[in-house]
């Protein structure tokens, strides 16, 4: 049984990894909110990622940071505030959780990272200027970390497209606009969070012991198909 840090794990994609890891494993759960269920190997610790204090914790295996933000418009609406605001939640939020605890980590057993970038870092997508540049920038501490902590540390990310959460509400707030996002992804389809979660059940595991530093495009599609 690991011991696995799960940081906004309980909504949306963060709670679908819990609820795929928590029989075989022990998890601590950091989040605002807390978790709708109740299970002998989860512990909740309600904390704000970046105003309050991170619990200390006895024995870290791996860290999963979930916490994102879509925030999309053109850029005579953006101010920099926006920029800021999601630059804090996907990049400092993901630093703060890293460096805290780190040096558990690296006693851990199989120890590793993963983060969550999106796919509009690669596809070029009208609107989303402030969030891809912050998740450009998960992207980025990805890499340079993998090279880093290697050969103690695993580290990699997950670049999901649209994933049926309440995040991406209100992308998916009627019947023409699933219809179009649908559309657009070559494989007619788009992500529910159990997909992700199913790959980040891979990531973490021994079966992925030799992936290190990559960004793993979860997109059905919509990045390298031309269609």
């Amino acid at each position: 049984m690991s011991n696995l840090v799960v940081v906004g794990g309980s909504k949306g994609i963060g709670q679908a990894i819990v609820n795929s890891l928590i029989e075989k494993n022990k998890i601590f759960n950091i989040s605002r909110t807390a978790p709708l269920q109740s299970h002998a190997n989860l512990t909740h610790y309600n904390c704000d990622i970046l105003s309050d204090d991170l619990p200390d914790l006895d024995a870290i295996d791996t860290l999963i940071y979930c916490p994102g933000s879509i925030n999309l418009k053109p850029i005579s609406r953006l101010k920099l505030d926006d920029f800021r605001d999601d630059f804090e939640i996907n990049v400092v939020g993901a630093v703060k959780a890293i460096q805290h605890y780190l040096p558990k980590i690296k006693n851990g057993k199989n120890p590793s990272i993963l983060l969550f970038s999106t796919v509009a870092t690669k596809l070029g997508m009208p609107f989303h200027a402030s969030v891809a540049a912050a998740k450009s920038g998960v992207e980025g501490i990805t890499k340079s970390l993998g090279a880093e902590l290697a050969p103690t540390i695993r580290v990699n990310a997950i670049a999901p497209t649209v994933t049926n959460t309440d995040l991406a509400a209100k992308l998916l707030r009627n019947e023409r606009m699933i219809e179009n996002i649908t559309d657009r992804h070559p494989l007619k389809k788009f992500l529910k969070p159990q997909e992700v979660a199913d790959l980040a059940t891979f990531l973490i595991s021994e079966k992925a012991n030799s992936i290190s530093g990559q960004i793993f495009e979860l997109d059905c599609g919509i990045v390298n198909f031309k269609i």
